[in-house]
């Protein structure tokens, strides 16, 4: 179980809370979504979840315990924006084996091209490089994903492919996924169930 128990978040001891209070939990094989206005804190409460920030206050914690701050996190974000998650120097051979190999199955599960994976992301559509960041994110040992807007920016029939991708390797592994999205259409399709921040 991903939990965040509490968790509140301001920048600067001075600086006003962005997050406060806010409590979750998501199961395994759980597909959750977090709806709310703009500025309620949604993209900061993702990367909580995934230790790129630290609460101010309370805690995230997987099956009750706290994931230490260095090595392999079993929860991932993946961003709105892909080519800011990625090295714009490195192949998308590079940026993808950084965290695991993947098989052909595991690109084929995904439509990613093997022709890809010699270029460089600015060769790459942005529904292509999302889809090789949910890739490089399901390494071994990754049990939750945070999707914070994965595709918002992406035209209807991308968006329509990569979320059927995506919910298939979730069923599949069996995985945790926190969905967040102003669309309340897209949550009510994909999400068991939708939080309200």
């Amino acid at each position: 179980m991903l939990e965040a128990r509490g968790i509140s978040f301001r920048y600067g001891p001075r600086e006003p809370l962005i997050v406060r209070g806010f409590d979750l939990a998501v199961a395994p094989g759980e597909v959750v979504g977090l709806a709310g206005p703009s500025g309620r804190g949604k993209s900061t409460i993702a990367r909580l979840l995934a230790r790129h920030l630290r609460p101010t206050d309370g805690v995230v914690t997987v099956d009750g315990a706290v994931v230490p701050a260095r090595g392999f996190n079993p929860v991932q974000l993946l961003s709105q924006s892909p080519v800011f998650a990625v090295n714009p120097r490195w192949t998308v051979r590079r940026i993808v084996n950084e965290a695991w190999t993947p098989d052909a199955d595991a690109m084929r599960a995904l439509g990613v091209r093997q022709a890809w994976l010699d270029r460089y992301p600015h060769e790459l559509s942005g529904g292509e490089l999302q889809r090789l960041t949910i890739l490089r994110a399901l390494a071994p040992g990754m049990r939750y994903l945070v999707a914070d807007e994965i595709t918002s920016m992406l035209d209807p029939l991308a968006q329509a492919e990569i979320w059927a991708a995506l919910l298939a390797v979730v069923k599949e592994r069996a995985l945790g996924l926190l969905a967040i999205s102003h669309d309340a259409h897209l949550l009510g399709r994909v999400a068991d169930r939708v939080v309200t921040v």
